[in-house]
């Protein structure tokens, strides 16, 4: 089913601001609250948020750029890409309901860490999970909503893909 004219464009501002706004509020209690040497664990150490600002991309990904080249590939081209996303989402009417909230999932968290890198200089990260050999990143809640906006444009895209072979099968 898609979704058209004024409910598409409420459902976009609506997950844009409830991504943008939860990571923001976040960041801004830890930059307020925490320090950089007091982490705290939860359920029995699984859990940790501690406080560190992420000068370059995915796990410090590029923090050692040179200055022209680090704005350009970690400020410049992530403003553009986004910016062609939300132009092809408005543009783009036939995405369905999933899809459409998994992109803007992706946009939202990726204007939150842009917005940090531009206002603060820095991307703040305060969440640590470990389990055993599992472990991951230093991450923030915008990093949440990309990957959840990501695991629904596959999910939908799976599903999509194995009715579309039911289909075929049934027409065969």
């Amino acid at each position: 089913m898609k979704l058209k004219g004024i409910y598409r464009a409420i459902l976009i501002i609506v997950v844009l601001a409830l991504n943008i706004g939860c990571d923001q509020v976040s960041k801004t209690i830890v930059r307020q609250k925490m320090r950089y040497d007091e982490p705290i664990s939860f359920v029995n150490n699984h859990f940790t948020l501690i406080k560190i600002e992420n000068t370059g991309a995915f796990l410090s990904l590029g923090d050692k750029l040179a200055n022209p080249y680090r704005f350009i590939l970690l400020t410049l081209l992530p403003v553009l890409s986004l910016l062609a996303a939300v132009v092809y989402i408005i543009i783009k009417t036939n995405f369905s309901r999933i899809t459409l909230a998994g992109i803007i999932c992706v946009v939202g968290g990726g204007i939150g860490n842009i917005y940090d890198r531009i206002m603060h200089g820095s991307v703040t990260d305060f969440m640590h999970i470990r389990f055993g050999v599992f472990q991951t990143g230093i991450f923030n809640v915008a990093d949440v909503s990309i990957m959840v906006g990501m695991g629904l444009i596959l999910l939908d895209a799976w599903t999509r893909h194995k009715e579309e072979k039911k289909q075929e099968a049934v027409t065969s």
